[in-house]
């Protein structure tokens, strides 16, 4: 009797021993809850470069391969230059085509000024003799019609003064200058270099940032063409997380309230952030088909809200990857 009284009185400890840890347990996860929001609905993301040739033309040489590191400034593929070398010798020589039409408008002005002058001078000739024709008329030395002729000749030379001053009109337009000093056919053939010599310059691509190449699908003799994506690059060291948390767990969740990140691929290191920012909608709001909830067969589900969450501590023996899972913790005690 003793015995069995013993083990039922050591069974009711052994209860509100358990009964003790559970309670204990429960009040350590309430209070946690209330110092901390977590969810394990993330993903790690990164700055993503979609490379594409700035000119079109026949790739030569594909020096990288998928999955590769690269450091700025590194070649990622070259084109065909030839066809780019031949186009800046042609912009060139309509360069040199574009200064000397300059000069030769400056010769045409300087002639029409010659002209006009030479104009100007053949009036003043008329003029006078005019007035000296219209003397002698009056004292009858000569006819009328010698003081007509004398008229119609300063008619003439008023005609080929307006003449010759339209000329140097047009020849100064012609010689028209930019801000710069030069005519617009020189700037626009100077454009035409410009252009010609940084087409030549894209005909090899390079890295513009450190990361590494993915989606690699290049070989050397395809036709590229500006603007059509040919693979990508993941810059370093731009890592972040997209914690998508339920609408009723963002309370305290504001920019700035320190965060851990424990990604599933090493879940015996945790990274550290800060929240950076808090979307403008759910997830679901801005989705390609958004949900009509309009309708009778509406059911309210609490919806998630992504929250972006930068990574201070990126470490290199624990690579990140665009993706990967994790598991966000926002400390949000005061």
């Amino acid at each position: 009797m003793t015995r069995v009284s013993f083990r039922l009185s050591v069974k009711s400890v052994l209860i509100l021993l358990g009964l003790v840890i559970v309670a204990i347990a429960a009040l350590w996860y309430w209070h946690e809850s209330r110092l901390r929001q977590s969810t394990d609905d993330a993903y790690v993301n990164a700055n993503i470069v979609q490379v594409s040739s700035l000119v079109m033309g026949q790739v030569v040489a594909v020096p990288i391969h998928d999955n590769q590191v690269v450091h700025k400034g590194d070649i990622l593929f070259e084109i065909d230059r030839r066809p780019f070398e031949a186009a800046l010798v042609e912009a060139e020589g309509k360069l040199r085509q574009a200064e000397q039409g300059t000069r030769q408008d400056q010769s045409d002005l300087l002639a029409a000024q010659a002209d006009a002058a030479q104009q100007e001078a053949g009036l003043d000739n008329a003029d006078s003799n005019l007035r000296r024709t219209t003397q002698l008329v009056k004292e009858n030395f000569v006819s009328k019609q010698a003081e007509d002729d004398a008229r119609a000749r300063v008619n003439t030379a008023q005609a080929a003064v307006a003449a010759a001053k339209a000329r140097v009109q047009k020849a100064r337009e012609a010689l028209a200058t930019t801000p710069s000093g030069t005519t617009p056919a020189v700037r626009v053939a100077q454009a035409q270099v410009e252009k010609a010599r940084l087409d030549l310059e894209h005909t090899v691509m390079r890295a513009p940032e450190d990361g590494w190449i993915t989606r690699l699908d290049l070989t050397p003799g395809t036709v590229v063409t500006p603007g059509n994506p040919l693979f990508a690059i993941v810059v370093a060291n731009s890592f972040w997380v997209d914690a998508n948390f339920k609408e009723t767990d963002l309370g305290g969740v504001v920019p700035g309230r320190p965060a851990t990140i424990v990604v599933d691929m090493y879940p015996h290191h945790a990274f550290h952030g800060r929240v950076e920012s808090l979307a403008g909608g759910t997830g679901a709001a801005f989705s390609l088909l958004p949900p009509q909830n309009a309708n009778g067969n509406w059911v309210k589900i609490a919806q998630r809200v992504p929250v972006r969450v930068s990574i201070a501590d990126p470490d290199p023996a624990h690579p990140l990857r665009v993706g990967a899972t994790a598991t966000v913790t926002v400390s949000i005690a005061q």
